[in-house]
């Protein structure tokens, strides 16, 4: 499936933070304005998911510590999942433990084998403030967690252990990104 800008869209793409960019490692706070700058955040967020050819992406990983992520992912029938988030709760995580490729725009190029449950369930608000409650199954589950995990400050290198998390982190070191600037 390929991600589709938003008809009308005319966010701006951002940079995007990599990992050991500090951001990435501490938790973001709940959103407390819900006007015109957050309708705008969560537009360029869009922009800078598509831009980068991703699924899913956290406010942090563009240097914003507000708790919101944007999606537009499918689940593991194909069903496309597409919407925001603002200030989200993981309130469920459960069903089979799955250990599948996960992979990260803070870390480009790079995957590793990561454990995630099947079932995921979000609530949150939307940017207007509406109660939103967002239930996932297989690989649009594992995007609801991930994306959870980036606004408490964790990234996926962090769930792993032993020779996988190792490798993720050599890889890192690195990669042709590591090194800019």
């Amino acid at each position: 499936m390929r991600n589709r800008p938003i008809p009308g869209s005319s966010g701006l793409v951002r940079e995007m933070s990599l990992l050991g960019d500090p951001l990435l490692h501490q938790p973001c706070e709940d959103v407390t304005d819900f006007g015109p700058s957050l309708a705008k955040l969560v537009e360029d967020m869009f922009a800078t998911m598509y831009a980068a050819q991703g699924v899913g992406l956290a406010a942090n990983q563009i240097g914003v510590p507000l708790k919101v992520f944007v999606y537009d992912c499918p689940d593991d029938d194909d069903v496309r999942h597409l919407g925001h988030v603002v200030n989200p709760e993981l309130v469920e995580a459960d069903g089979l433990t799955v250990r599948g490729p996960e992979g990260c725009l803070s870390l480009p190029g790079l995957e590793a084998g990561t454990e995630r449950f099947d079932h995921a369930v979000v609530e949150g608000l939307t940017m207007t403030g509406e109660p939103v409650r967002i239930a996932g199954t297989g690989w649009f589950a594992r995007c609801l967690q991930h994306e959870c995990d980036h606004l408490e400050g964790t990234v996926y290198p962090d769930r792993l252990t032993g020779l996988r998390r190792s490798r993720v982190l050599r890889a890192a070191r690195k990669a042709p990104w590591a090194r800019r600037g």
